[in-house]
């Protein structure tokens, strides 16, 4: 009886200790809320702007890429302004002609320089006129006609005893002839001369012409892109390319046709030396046996 207020306040006070202590869930549920409320840096929002700007980076590369104009220059003849198609197409048979010219004088200059060297060795040995007409048979050529012109001479000034005269008369004669050949010989080059002249203004015009229309053609689109403008005076330049292709290969063919030429008159005038020589010799033996049959007739 005496402990009993004893175990009754010990039971009270172990009551009230029990239930002063946490839980465990409730200490769960308080420790929760703490750990949720430790900060966190959030990564920073993306700007509303990505998802625009990704769409029309794909548009980008999904458009067409525009094609690339032809520069061939065929395309560009093709593209080009009716006159300066005109100049480029006299400008190519300028140059067809150029090349033309260089093939004819190329094998008329040699058949003509082998010809007369072949004449000459043939009249070396001749002692007179008649005989070297019979060495080179009935060929043409200058040195032909330069025989035929001294005996004709010697034969129309027949019975005429001044021989500076009939020289002088047969030296016109080769005069003529010779000058006749070096006309001959050079026909075309006058042609090459121009073409080497005009072609490069030609094709310079052709240019102006072009690059005017280029800058008309851009003040109407009112657009300086290159890609506008490029064409346009590609094919204006195309002009004076075409210009120094006709130019140049005829004022080169020229100049070696002049020396050509040169070294074949040369051949022509010794052609000549040798008509006039020849002419001479039969002179004096005429001279020689008219004095020794008058002699002759003195003496009988």
């Amino acid at each position: 009886m005496k402990m009993f207020p004893f175990r009754t306040a010990f039971v009270v006070t172990f009551a009230l200790a029990t239930a002063s202590l946490p839980s465990p869930g409730h200490a769960q549920q308080n420790a929760t809320p703490s750990a949720l409320q430790v900060p966190v840096q959030a990564a920073p929002p993306a700007p509303a702007t990505t998802e625009a700007a990704a769409i029309p980076a794909e548009s980008k590369l999904l458009k067409p890429i525009a094609a690339v104009p032809d520069m061939s220059p065929w395309s560009m003849f093709q593209s080009a302004d009716v006159l300066v198609k005109a100049v480029m197409i006299g400008l190519a048979f300028a140059s067809l002609v150029t090349w033309t010219i260089f093939i004819a004088k190329m094998v008329e200059m040699s058949l003509a320089r082998r010809r007369l060297r072949a004449a000459l060795r043939k009249i070396g040995e001749a002692r007179s006129l008649a005989e070297a007409q019979f060495a080179l048979g009935a060929g043409e050529g200058v040195l032909p006609s330069l025989l035929a012109a001294a005996l004709r001479e010697a034969r129309l000034s027949a019975g005429i005893s001044s021989d500076a005269g009939i020289k002088e008369r047969a030296a016109s004669n080769f005069a003529e002839i010779v000058r006749a050949e070096a006309r001959r010989i050079r026909l075309g080059m006058g042609l090459l001369a121009t073409i080497g002249a005009t072609s490069p203004f030609v094709g310079l015009f052709g240019t102006v012409w072009g690059i005017m229309n280029s800058f008309i053609g851009i003040s109407k689109s009112q657009t300086t892109n290159l890609a506008v403008v490029a064409p346009g005076i590609a094919e204006a330049l195309l002009a004076t390319a075409l210009g120094l292709v006709a130019a140049i290969p005829a004022v080169i063919i020229y100049n070696h046709f002049a020396r050509v030429t040169k070294g074949y008159l040369e051949l022509v005038g010794r052609a000549s030396g040798a008509s006039a020589r020849l002419l001479s010799r039969d002179l004096d033996r005429t001279h020689v046996t008219s004095a020794g049959g008058a002699r002759s007739r003195a003496a009988e």
